[in-house]
Formats: structure tokens, sequence, C-alpha cells
């Protein structure tokens, strides 16, 4: 799973019974973007006259310069760590909104020469762990995060982010026991969506959409709160797709679009819905003008794939371009994206099965990971590449419609 967008900048919440408003918005952008669609590799037109996208111009000079003077009073004051601190998260909040991997990259720089420090400091673990995180460095995510909470227990955000690194980890019992460390540290509706999270994959979805259902009704809609509000819908519209409740799921997703609050998560969640429904031209639409982050651009070429619109051919060229620059960077982030490119786009599916099983075994357990595998291993006749998956269905009790047909799907082609 995974929450998008930043409030203004992420607060110390450790020790305190709540946390400031809007200080998780950096971590609730984290719990969507340890799966969510991946920033694009870097692109080198051949073409100096190509147009590769078109920004709001004041929106990107107004980041521009508030990050042109907090590089400036950092060179000033070099050894400042709140000063630090506020510039990685901030190069962090864009890098997220923007899908862009350069920012992730500033925000490493600032940061690393305190990493050094003997202890580091917890708000400087806590931002590497996010930056482990994003690179699906979950091991060394998971190291730096035991060592916040070694220092501050009481760490709400370390609790947080623990939580969504598990569940992206097919971990749900692991999740559940993190998100219930949360319930007296932050506000009910946050600890409500990480708990309903967490049971959703535990084999209590029904429990799971009453629960976050009421918590959401008891919450009253304000601006300053849509981050939470549009993590939780998302959440939820997530769990009635799992039981089969498309009309909810549609209603949570046209919800959180609503609140107008740009997440690439719930892009990349709702062309889904729209996909496994057969609109490609509304996905089409959504996501014309979004092809900077690979999942996206995935997605789209999907949607033109279906609608016989040429344009696919481009997109997937150059989505494999983008892959094949990652992996010389040693950066595998991408495998998820490139088994359904194999899938679906370039109906090879030996090679897709190959990497769908990659990514499970070293990367990703969530059950869009499942259902990938699932798929590929019955597109390529192979159903017993997908016995690993079917026993950790069992062994989590996860309910889900999709993954039980193509769990019987497969079991017949076996027999």
């Amino acid at each position: 799973m995974n929450t998008l967008l930043a409030f203004s900048a992420l607060r110390e919440g450790a020790g305190r019974a709540a946390p400031r408003r809007g200080g998780f918005g950096l971590l609730l952008g984290a719990l969507l973007t340890a799966a969510a669609p991946l920033p694009a590799a870097p692109f080198l037109p051949t073409d100096p006259n190509q147009v590769l996208e078109r920004l709001p111009l004041a929106a990107a000079d107004a980041q521009t310069q508030e990050l042109r003077e907090l590089r400036r009073q950092l060179a000033d004051r070099p050894d400042d760590l709140e000063l630090t601190l506020r510039f990685a998260r901030r190069n962090l909040e864009i890098g997220r909104a923007e899908a862009d991997p350069r920012y992730y990259g500033y925000a490493q720089a600032a940061l690393a020469p305190w990493w050094d420090r003997v202890p580091p400091p917890p708000e400087t673990l806590l931002l590497r762990a996010v930056l482990r995180q994003n690179r699906h460095d979950f091991d060394g995510a998971l190291a730096d995060l035991r060592q916040v909470l070694a220092a501050r227990p009481r760490h709400a955000q370390a609790w947080l982010t623990q939580a969504v690194i598990q569940q992206v980890r097919g971990e749900p019992a692991t999740a559940l026991r993190a998100c219930l460390a949360l319930r007296r540290l932050t506000d009910t509706l946050l600890f409500n969506a990480c708990l309903s999270g967490a049971l959703s994959r535990a084999g209590q979805a029904g429990f799971a959409q009453a629960n976050l259902e009421r918590a959401l009704e008891a919450r009253p809609e304000t601006p300053d709160e849509d981050e939470a509000r549009s993590w939780a819908l998302t959440v939820l519209a997530e769990i009635a797709e799992q039981i089969g409740d498309a009309l909810a799921a549609e209603r949570h997703y046209r919800e959180a679009l609503a609140l107008g609050r740009r997440n690439v998560y719930l892009l990349g969640a709702w062309a889904d819905f729209l996909l496994d429904r057969n609109r490609p031209a509304e996905v089409r639409e959504l996501l014309r003008n979004e092809q900077r982050a690979d999942g996206l651009l995935l997605r789209l070429a999907l949607a033109e794939r279906r609608l016989d619109d040429l344009a696919w051919i481009s997109h997937t060229e150059l989505l494999e371009a983008r892959f094949a620059a990652a992996r010389q960077r040693g950066d595998h982030t991408h495998i998820a994206a490139e088994a359904r490119l194999r899938l679906d786009l370039r109906r090879q599916p030996q090679a897709a099965l190959a990497l769908a099983q990659r990514n499970w075994a070293q990367w990703q357990r969530e059950p869009r990971d499942a259902r990938l595998l699932l798929e590929a291993a019955l597109a390529a006749g192979q159903p017993e590449a997908a016995r690993e998956v079917l026993d950790w269905l069992e062994r989590t009790k996860l309910e889900d419609e999709r993954l039980a047909d193509l769990g019987r799907r497969l079991r017949e082609t076996k027999s």
C-alpha cells in the first residue's frame, strides 16, 4: 500500500500524545510511495526541440526560489541540523509530488554528512529510512527505524513508516503491531487508516472497511487535513476493491480525487481500477499529461494499446529505455513495472513471469505483486510457479476476490 503530497514540513512527533497539525505529511507520502508508480529514470532526448513536459510556471518558480533560498542559508550554516532537515524534507516532498528522482538525490546529499555521526540524530535516521524505502532497500530502512525507536520509543512517524514497509513486504501481522503502537501517539484517523490497512491484509477486510468508514464519518472535513483524508479514502477504496464492492470503491476514489491534491499513488490506483473495468479511454484522458512517473506512463500505454492508439508503441519503447538505464545504475525498483510491460504490452509471458518471481522473492509482496505473479504464471502456463504466492495467500488469509479467482483458474489449469 502506500499516501502522498506533503504538509509543510515533517515535525518531530516523539513523546507527544499527538503530532502537530501537518506533522505527518512526509511520512504519509512515504506510505504510498513505498509501492507507488516509480519516478522515471533520467531520459536524454535526441531532439533538442522536443518538449518533455510543460510545468505550471508559477509553481515551478516558487519551488525554485524556495529551494534556492534554503540552499543559500545552508551554505552559510552547514552545521545547522534543523535547517538541513528542513531542506531535505522539502526536496523529498517536491520529488514525490513531481515524480522527479533528482530531488531525492538533493535530499540525500544534504543529509549525508550527518549519517556518519555516532550516533546519527534520530530525525536524520528517519529521513534516511524514507530514502532507503524509496530505493526498495527495506532491510536498511527497517534497521534505521529500529535505531530511531530504540532512542525514542514513542516516535509515531517511525512506527508509521515501519508499518507500511511491513505491509509492502507482505507481513500484515507485524504491520498490525506497528499500527497498534500508534494508538496513543497520533490522531484517530491516521491510527484507523493504518490499522484498517493492515487488518484488510490479514483476513479481516469487512471489519477493516467498517472501522475506517466510521473513522471518516466521525472526522470533519477540513482543508488542512486533506492529506490524511486522502490516504484514508484511498485505503478504503482499495479495501472495497478487495471484497468486490466496485461501487463503493469508485465512490471513495472519486472522493479522494475531489480533494484536489496531486497524488501519484492515487492516480495509479484509480487508473488500475478503470483498466480493470475496461474503461481505457478514461485512463488515457486521466494520464495524458502524466508521463514522468514510470508507473503512470505504463498505465497510459496499457490504455492506449486497448484503444488501438499507436502511441502505446513509443511509450513502451520509452519505458524500456528508462528501465535499461536504471539497470545500468544498479537500480532495480522498476522490476514489477517491467514485468507488467512484458506481460500486457509485449505479450512475453515467460519473461514477465521471471521478473514477477524476482520481484516477489526480493522486494515486494503486496496484493498487486501477488496478482502480477499469478497472472504471469497463468499466461505462461506454469501454475507451479505461483505456488509460493498461493501459500502466502493461505497463510495471511488475505481476502481478495481477484486473487481468489486467479487461484481457482491456476488450480484448474494444473488439474
